[in-house]
């Protein structure tokens, strides 16, 4: 079965046909597939890129009748605001005669409209290769967990994979599951999990290069319901699948093999309620495998009592240790440390230390080590993660005023009235993606399931810290990419737990044999250089440096500090 034919173009819902359009774009060549259909989509609804031309496609399901002469300009429009090269009218049925004269006197104009009616797209998919052409081969780290996985399924009930993000813990999934489809028992139907709506579309994108032009998948979750019964692979929301258990007692259809992305939510009640109905992980149950790149959890469930010992656990450092991350060169900033007032310090929590201790206003002096730092590498792309929308304007608008390359603050939310839409996002997403924007400015929008572009400059300004967060934004550039030498990382701290992560870190790169060619991979810096005596400060107040980066808001774990005559000598 295809996963474009006459049933499944006719059934809709039209989230549907946008997504397997954007799908046989992708399988055959398309670069940078990006489904942006949305209320205020501004008239796209897929991005693609091929031979460096951006393509706009604007999808029109209908249950009858032909698409009328009304969708052009809005198509047309949408490519403007965009700057897409080709508009692309895509739809299940046809178009009428109007809309072909209207191509034709468009083409004349050097506009360049594409019409796709149900007829190209079948046509398009019969000339499709078998494996998709957007499959990418596994890394040679990969490939023991890939084995761990196959091996899981043939001799037990469930598997548990820990891969730091930028190892590519998705890739492994999908990976191992396009080989379990090819074992003598093979499963039928595969469910995979997530525990928000974004989540699901993009984990569905990502297993589509893994897929071969005859299996379907559908997804089920707070906007779609889909056809589980129709396809092979379906892509839910556990709270979707949860209330429809709860209404019927059980699922349509019965799942063989259960894959749960970012795994370390298992332990929710809406988890364990999927996991009951299908007995996934036990015995005469689906097959249960976990992925996830940070597995803790604010409640210390422990994942290993769902998913059983993991099989794999790579995390950061040793991706770094072994090359498979790109070299760090990690600078956390201790200008903005108001050393007069230590002194003052007994035992205070990590929220009334961040108060006392840390001067807040030093924007100049960030926006100036960015562009000290900004021909240290070749062709910068920049995240600066702040804590506000009001920071990330204010730190756009200062970036600009270098002249050094062109900045935009993304976020989700309100500012001053003005709602960034999902239009705006995904055009600037896409700019970003092609290097029409180097630096972006970003709010809360690019921790945990969202599709960035790799990176070769972070700065991390007035971030509030969590573990878990920390991990996710730095994996945003340690991917390695043909051409990148090393991501550098500038840390302007605002949270002491961010000084116990970075000693860690530094600690756990240092302190092995196997570490060799990342030079001093977390520096403590100032505005001159490198600060030995903070650091050493640091380190000797900051004894259990786990302990610390773990605290909550109020937990009272900090001591009296050590004496500051050495500190005060030196400076």
């Amino acid at each position: 079965m295809s996963f474009i034919n006459d049933t499944l173009l006719s059934i809709g819902p039209w989230q549907a046909l946008e997504r397997n359009v954007a799908r046989l774009m992708q399988h055959a060549g398309w670069e940078d597939v990006r489904i942006v259909g949305q209320s205020n989509d501004r008239g796209a609804d897929i991005i693609g890129h091929r031979k460096g031309k951006r393509w706009l496609v604007q999808v029109k399901f209908r249950r009858n009748g032909n698409v009328g002469i009304d969708v052009v300009d809005k198509t047309i429009e949408a490519a403007h605001f965009y700057n897409a090269d080709f508009p692309v009218i895509a739809t299940n049925q046809m178009f009428t005669d109007e809309v072909i004269k209207k191509q034709s006197i468009l083409l004349a104009s050097q506009i360049k409209l594409q019409l796709w009616d149900k007829y190209k797209l079948k046509r398009d998919w019969d000339r499709l290769t078998e494996i998709s052409s957007s499959l990418k081969q596994s890394r040679k780290y990969q490939e023991n967990p890939i084995n761990q996985v196959i091996n899981a399924y043939n001799s037990t009930n469930k598997a548990l994979i820990v891969l730091a993000t930028g190892l590519g813990k998705t890739f492994v999934a999908a990976e191992s599951t396009r080989k379990i489809l090819n074992l003598p028992n093979p499963p039928k139907k595969v469910l995979v999990l997530a525990h928000t709506n974004e989540l699901v579309y993009q984990l569905e994108k990502s297993f589509w290069p893994f897929m071969t032009k005859n299996i379907t998948s559908t997804v089920w979750n707070g906007y779609e319901k889909g056809y589980p019964k129709e396809t092979n692979f379906t892509f839910a929301c556990v709270d979707s699948i949860v209330e429809h258990i709860r209404r019927n007692g059980d699922l349509p259809t019965n799942y063989d093999m259960i894959i749960i992305d970012e795994c370390h939510h298992a332990g929710s009640m809406s988890y364990k309620t999927v996991l009951e109905a299908t007995r996934a992980g036990k015995n005469n149950g689906a097959f249960l495998l976990g992925m996830t790149a940070t597995p803790w959890r604010s409640d210390d469930k422990n994942i290993e009592e769902i998913f059983g010992e993991k099989l794999v656990n790579l995390n950061i450092v040793d991706g770094l240790r072994n090359g498979y991350l790109s070299n760090i060169d990690y600078r956390m900033y201790v200008d903005n440390i108001n050393w007069e007032r230590l002194s003052e310090l007994h035992e205070l929590t990590p929220r009334k230390l961040n108060r006392t201790l840390f001067i807040r206003e030093w924007d100049d002096a960030v926006i100036y080590k960015l562009k000290e730092t900004w021909n240290e590498v070749e062709k910068p792309r920049v995240i600066v993660f702040c804590s506000t929308i009001d920071h990330a304007m204010t730190m756009r608008d200062k970036i600009n005023s270098l002249g050094i390359g062109r900045a935009e603050a993304i976020y989700s939310g309100n500012y001053s009235g003005h709602r960034l839409t999902s239009a705006d996002r995904n055009r600037l997403l896409a700019d970003f993606h092609n290097g029409y924007i180097q630096v972006m400015c970003a709010v809360d929008i690019f921790n945990e399931g969202v599709d960035v572009p790799d990176v070769n400059i972070i700065v991390f300004q007035r971030v509030t810290h969590s573990r878990r967060i920390f991990i996710q934004q730095l994996g945003r550039g340690l991917r390695v990419s043909p051409g990148k030498e090393k991501v550098i990382v500038l840390d302007f701290v605002s949270d002491i737990r961010r000084f116990a992560a970075g000693l860690e870190l530094k600690n756990s790169l240092e302190g092995s044999p196997i570490y060799l060619n990342l030079g001093n991979p977390v520096k403590f810096m100032n505005v001159v250089g490198e600060d030995k005596a903070a650091e050493s400060f640091l380190k000797e107040w900051l004894e259990d440096v786990s302990q610390i980066q773990d605290a909550k808001e109020e937990d009272h774990i900090l001591k009296f500090p050590p004496a500051l005559t050495d500190r005060q000598k030196i400076r």
